[in-house]
């Protein structure tokens, strides 16, 4: 790693050129002098003997160069440290830094050459051996070296997606990391750090913590449908609190599919279907009757199940509860709230509320939604007589966009 007049190199030697200020003021002295003293003949001005000048008796400066930082021989060094060091009278220098193999890790110098940060976390209990190679005028190299030792393996705290690579997933899709334990509020922002977002086309958007063990991602509106959306998470050798430090980097790509968008009116009972902004469906609906009202809000479609059993006799008592077979089931909330096929209420579908909170609709509208939905599609009720709790479901879109910068544990900055 080399820094030519504050030029940085990522990896291998490159040479650039290199400052001769001793040399050209030496020669310019020696012209001046000459000129001065001799005549055009090159005699003495007294004409009998020739004047000789002789170069200055002082040498170009030397080079030095020390590693401050870890100490020499340190242990327990963190993971993710940075090394630093000094270099004087140094025209040229070049670092390096390698594990007991010999093997050269890969970072980046700062802005001030002097500071080396590696890409990656180091590895938990390893040896490295960092060297500095400073050259001045007098082209004469000084080298110093520091060995430093990384902490042997702490607790470690597990960093999960929930999203695997190359899903396809609705335009309102929050983006989810979960950590295995609880991670204290001032240990978030440097977590946040290490985690970074880009989507193709741009969109703006920030991280949220949604709690201690979850934060999550969303643009300001609606991802852009077709985009292709890629999130690194590097949280290998981050500090987590308590003494417990991150397990792993991790990336995933993913991908947006077509704007399906739902949208509910009590007032109504139909649920109006567009598809990339268009409308392709109108659909007859029964929601929550008054004791068990459906919640008013925009929810995304969790999980998709095209058979599963409703048994809500333990939760609404033997007068309410029911255990019935279910079809084309699609979750919204945590609480068990779905849009599902309810052939027993189609009579009722369009005029009436009978369900214990769901999106009632007919066999058939339930397999055609069923078909064209994905993970991650929106769906918006209106005018019912409960509101949406926040945190029932990934309510992240019931969140006001000012709001929902506020769970960030960095400072925001808009998009120009």
């Amino acid at each position: 790693m080399r820094a030519d007049h504050d030029q940085l190199s990522r990896r291998g030697p490159r040479r650039a050129g290199r400052r001769r200020g001793w040399a050209a003021g030496a020669l310019a002295v020696a012209l001046a002098f000459t000129s001065a003293c001799t005549d055009s003949g090159g005699g003495s001005k007294d004409g009998d003997k020739p004047s000789t000048w002789q170069s200055p008796s002082e040498q170009p400066p030397k080079a030095s160069a020390t590693i401050t930082a870890p100490a020499a021989d340190a242990t327990d060094v963190p993971a993710l440290t940075t090394v630093a060091f000094t270099a004087k009278q140094a025209q040229e220098t070049e670092f390096a830094l390698k594990d007991s193999a010999g093997e050269e890790v890969e970072g980046k110098l700062a802005k001030d050459g002097r500071k080396f940060t590696p890409t990656d976390a180091l590895k938990w209990g390893e040896t490295y051996t960092a060297t500095v190679t400073a050259t001045g005028d007098d082209d004469k190299p000084f080298t110093a070296t520091s060995k430093f030792t990384v902490m042997k393996q702490p607790n470690l705290v597990r960093v999960s997606s929930f999203l695997g690579d190359n899903q396809v997933v609705g335009v309102a899709m929050p983006l989810i990391v979960r950590f295995g334990r609880a991670i204290p509020a001032d240990y978030r922002d440097d977590i946040e750090r290490r985690m970074s977002v880009t989507s193709v086309p741009a969109q703006e958007g920030v991280w949220h913590w949604s709690s201690p063990t979850e934060i999550r991602y969303r643009p300001k509106t609606f991802w852009k449908a077709g985009s292709k959306v890629s999130y690194q998470v590097r949280a290998k050798g981050v500090p987590m609190g308590d003494g417990w430090y991150g397990r792993s980097d991790f990336g995933v790509d993913i991908k947006i599919g077509p704007s399906f968008v739902m949208t509910v009116d009590n007032a109504t009972k139909k649920m109006t279907v567009t598809r990339d902004g268009k409308v392709v469906k109108t659909i007859l609906v029964s929601l929550g009757k008054k004791t068990t009202p459906s919640s008013s809000g925009t929810m995304v479609v969790i999980e998709k199940l095209r058979k599963t059993v409703f048994d809500t006799r333990e939760e609404l008592g033997p007068e309410e509860g029911y255990r019935t077979d279910i079809d084309f089931a699609q979750r919204l909330t945590w609480g068990g709230e779905f849009i599902h096929a309810a052939p027993w209420s189609e009579g009722q579908q369009g005029s009436v509320n009978v369900s214990h909170g769901c999106v009632n609709v007919s066999m058939a509208d339930g397999a055609w939604l069923f078909a064209n939905t994905r993970m991650g599609d929106p769906i918006t009720v209106k005018g019912t007589e409960r509101k949406l709790q926040l945190g029932n479901g990934w309510t992240d879109w019931n969140i006001s966009w000012d709001e929902y910068v506020k769970g960030s544990a960095l400072p925001y900055t808009p998009a120009n």
